[in-house]
């Protein structure tokens, strides 16, 4: 149980980051930023076993600059794709 919170807590703080480090504004609900950075999470985590940095002496600083761009990527994605959902939705309800 506190291991889902935690990964939810993770994504919630990996995906905030990541609204922060992209320029403009990203209109997208904040269950969707969670999700994004618990994505960038779990990407970065596999990517980094895959290479070899996962586990490090001190900090694994380049295990979580992988969580972070992948959030970042996952964000960006996402809040392209929900814009264009959006436009589709209002266009669909002037016809």
């Amino acid at each position: 149980m506190f291991q889902l919170l935690w990964i939810l807590i993770v994504g919630l703080i990996l995906g905030a980051l990541a609204r922060l480090i992209l320029s403009g504004k990203q209109n997208i609900p904040i269950w969707l930023t969670m999700l994004a950075g618990v994505g960038g999470a779990w990407l970065g985590n596999a990517v980094s076993g895959w290479i070899g940095v996962r586990h490090t002496g001190g900090v694994d600083w380049i295990r979580h600059a992988l969580q972070l761009g992948f959030a970042v990527a996952l964000v960006a994605l996402a809040s392209s794709l929900w814009a264009g959902r959006n436009a589709a939705k209002r266009e669909d309800a002037r016809r």
